[in-house]
């Protein structure tokens, strides 16, 4: 056999052998994406920064490299704790007065993580009203979302600060600020790392009173929710589903800037008209999505336990009759077993 023959059949066995290397290489990687574990996800607003850990975890492959494939279902008027316990999402953002008032009834969700270790809401006020007291609200309006929740706490906090807790309650068609500004109402209920900063931004001046400094329990919110179900079947994907989630919040609290960038860029464009309002909102919340030295998400049993407990007390939690509950089960409202 001549050198050229040998070289050609060489150089053949060499290509053969790179091709079936490629081929191999291509299938596993198929095999990878096609044995990727689908999540939904289903928010209870528009994209904000309370949403930011898990955005941040997106943009940066986290998911991918835990074999999730994680769907975001937009914000719809189906809450995201109606969806999750009837399975139509596997996860959703909830809030510590739907898990407590979903236990009552026949579809419980079970918070797997906090979002913001505690309470950041406030009753806001026009600031040119000079009301100075909660007690001042009596008889005025209270604009709301018309959950059962939201009277107790208005009622309570305006007792405590000496007042008959005595006012009229409206359900507004238009965010609660807007309605605060046109005057349609005289106080509402405000998230300190979004409208509270909003209203500085566009000159609307408020004055905010925190409601954990009136008499009302702190509790954690809003929460990453699931159901029992997802746990009893799907425990491995929602360890590892948090695993990258714990690491896109633990990137935010500590890059509040850089998380804000990659909470804009992971949304479609005019998302966020205004994104100042989403790097002032991030650099607020970023401390205070957990306690130093915490690991983000864990969860305090005792903030479970009283403000929940408030709301039953307060005839708040109903069950699936328009009747108030006597008592729950507080612990089973909430686990911290999918986080390290």
């Amino acid at each position: 056999m001549s050198k050229f023959k040998i070289s050609v059949l060489i150089l053949t066995v060499v290509l053969i052998g790179v091709a079936a290397f490629l081929l191999a290489k291509n299938k596993d990687e198929l095999d990878n994406e096609h044995t990727k574990d689908k999540v939904t996800l289903a928010l209870d607003w528009t994209p904000n920064t309370n949403h930011t850990g898990i955005y941040v975890a997106k943009q940066n492959g986290w998911y991918d490299e835990e074999n999730i494939d994680l769907e975001i279902i937009p914000y719809s008027s189906t809450q995201s704790d109606v969806l999750v316990a009837s399975g139509k999402a596997d996860i959703g953002i909830g809030f510590t007065e739907g898990v407590v008032s979903s236990a009552a009834g026949d579809s419980p969700v079970v918070s797997i993580a906090t979002i913001i270790a505690g309470n950041t809401s406030s009753i806001a006020v026009r600031a040119e009203d000079n009301i100075n007291s909660l007690a001042e609200l009596d008889g005025k309006i209270y604009g709301g979302y018309g959950a059962p929740y939201e009277e107790p706490v208005m009622k309570q906090a305006i007792k405590n600060d000496g007042g008959e807790g005595k006012f009229k309650q409206v359900v507004v068609n238009t965010a609660p600020l807007d309605a605060l500004e046109s005057k349609k109402v005289d106080f509402v209920w405000v998230y300190d790392g979004w409208e509270g900063i909003e209203a500085k931004q566009r000159g609307f001046e408020i004055k905010q009173f925190p409601i954990i400094e009136h008499g009302i329990p702190d509790y954690s919110t809003p929460n990453i929710i699931t159901s029992p179900k997802e746990i009893s079947e799907r425990s491995d994907v929602l360890k590892r589903f948090m695993k990258a989630t714990v690491r896109g919040y633990e990137f935010a609290r500590s890059n509040p800037d850089e998380a804000a960038r990659l909470l804009i860029l992971a949304n479609p464009g005019g998302t966020f008209p205004n994104e100042g309002l989403v790097y002032e909102s991030q650099k607020y919340l970023s401390p205070r999505y957990q306690t130093e030295g915490k690991t983000w998400g864990l969860q305090d049993p005792e903030l479970w336990h009283n403000y929940p407990e408030f709301m039953v007390r307060n005839k708040a939690v109903l069950d699936v009759s328009g009747n108030p509950v006597d008592s729950i089960d507080y612990d089973a409202l909430y686990t911290n077993q999918f986080i390290e």
